[in-house]
């Protein structure tokens, strides 16, 4: 009986320990320890509302440690030395004399009669035979260029050429085997994706930062020829000419300017897309300079109101403004007004895209464009004349928002000796701008000279025409040599 009852409470235990066993198992599996395995079979079906997208690493930050290490070793310090301060890059205010901190904030001009000024900057090697990309602004017109690599080696540094529209530059140095950056591809780029920095800011070497893309094909006062790559990377003096890196550790950009009241630092960087800069590089070691198209106009950016002026749908294309007689615009037979929609068969969505994308057309070559003029598209053929390194025809600037109430204004003709000094075929001067004129940006002096596209040569035609227009007319003025659009809307 004792036997027995011994057996039960054995035989007891033991289901228990199964029991335990196998509950320890099953909070094994749900807690994810690395011994459980849980047999196919006993995996539930799972509802259609409950089935998941596959994993993936969601919120995991790039391996910017192994960036900066790979691609470290190919990012350059540039020193300048030369008989102007125009190498220096814009900084704050730095430490006073005798602070130890001195040299590492940003070049300072040198008092007077003791040497030549200095500057620095950053660059990177593309190709292991010594070629080095940084900006043109780090060193137009030094003297001498230094160039030190990561591993403490300096060299004297060649400026094979400089072109000062894209801001980039191309130096050699004579070493071989050095390490390189990898290149990427800037069109694949997504606004919102990480990108890493490096570079010299206030001469801290091999310096890393990181940031998002915040925009893309930023284009800025009078640096119309490149879609910048703007991000919220911390950069100041001395990064000029340094790598903008992605994720996978591929160069997409070369940065190249910071907007800031300060000189420093304050979330709008710039960077000019690598594929532009090594454009730049190969026709300079090429033939020593950059051959770009232009079409010989000036162009300005839609509103709304001048959409409505036009008759057109909406405010996508680039507004001519100006078209100077002897330019390939005029012989095409553009006009003053004339709406582009597209180059060559692809749509322009508005004035900033129409530079960088004629630049890149082959002077000699013939252009394609598709226009909006009175009220309905034509086709013109333009012969794409070279770009001088200094355009004598900037973007017009158009005013924003759109102005209310009726026109006001009282002109006068232009006389001979001011026709011929503004350069225009007849026009009107502004004496005196009121109402909505006023309230839309015309002010004294201005040049009226055409509206909705008809010139005007009278007070009498001015108002004959205003008179003929709907709700919204678009003025063509001149203001101290440039023309532009402005939008006026009537009763």
């Amino acid at each position: 009986m004792q036997s027995s009852y011994l057996r039960q409470i054995i035989a007891g235990v033991a289901v228990m320990a199964a029991l335990l066993s196998g509950g320890m198992f099953l909070l094994r599996q749900q807690q994810g320890h690395p011994s459980a395995q849980r047999p196919a079979a006993e995996t539930p079906a799972a509802s259609p509302a409950s089935v998941a997208t596959p994993a993936t690493p969601c919120g995991v930050l790039a391996d910017f440690a192994g960036i900066a290490e790979a691609s470290g070793p190919a990012v350059v310090n540039i020193s300048t030395r030369g008989s102007t301060a125009e190498t220096m890059p814009e900084a704050p205010p730095g430490p006073g004399a005798g602070d130890p901190f001195a040299p590492f904030f940003g070049p300072q001009e040198p008092p007077e009669n003791e040497g030549p000024a200095q500057g620095m900057g950053s660059g990177f090697i593309i190709r292991p035979d010594g070629v080095v990309l940084t900006n043109a602004h780090v060193v137009d017109n030094a003297a001498e260029v230094t160039v030190k690599l990561a591993d403490r080696r300096e060299f004297t540094a060649r400026v094979i050429g400089v072109d000062k529209l894209s801001d980039t530059a191309v130096l050699k140095i004579e070493a071989q085997n050095l390490p390189t950056v990898r290149i990427g591809n800037p069109a694949e780029t997504r606004v919102g994706e990480w990108v890493l920095a490096i570079g010299s800011p206030f001469g801290f070497e091999n310096t890393v930062t990181a940031g998002i893309v915040s925009a893309k094909s930023r284009s800025l006062p009078e640096e119309g020829y490149v879609p910048f790559i703007q991000t919220d990377v911390a950069l100041n003096p001395g990064n000029s000419g340094g790598p903008l890196l992605n994720t996978h550790g591929e160069v997409i950009g070369i940065n190249s300017q910071i907007y800031s009241r300060t000189g420093g630092y304050q979330g709008l960087s710039f960077a000019i897309p690598i594929d532009v800069a090594l454009n730049v590089q190969q026709q300079l070691m090429a033939k020593g300079r950059v051959s770009r198209g232009k079409l010989g106009i000036a162009v300005q950016d839609l509103t709304p109101a001048l959409a409505e002026s036009f008759g057109l749908p909406s405010p996508d294309g680039a507004l001519v403004g100006m078209v100077p007689a002897d330019g390939p615009g005029a012989r095409a037979g553009i006009q003053p007004g004339d709406v582009i929609l597209e180059l060559n068969g692809q749509p322009v969505h508005d004035s900033r895209e129409l530079p960088p994308r004629v630049a890149d057309i082959k002077p000699g070559s013939t252009a394609t464009l598709k226009i909006w003029r009175e009220g309905k598209a034509i086709e013109i053929r333009v012969e794409v004349a070279e770009l001088e390194d200094k355009p004598p025809v900037q973007n017009a600037k158009s005013d924003d928002g759109a102005p209310q109430g009726r026109l006001g204004l009282a002109v006068r003709a232009l006389t001979p000796d001011e026709q011929r000094s503004a350069g225009v075929q007849g026009g009107l001067r502004v004496e005196k701008a009121g109402g909505p004129a006023a309230r839309a940006g015309i002010r004294r002096g201005d040049i009226v000279l055409a509206v909705n596209g008809q010139p005007v040569n009278s007070a009498e035609e001015l108002l004959a025409l205003a008179q003929q227009a709907g709700k919204r007319l678009a003025l063509l003025i001149q203001r101290e040599g440039s023309t532009l659009f402005i939008p006026i809307q009537l009763e």
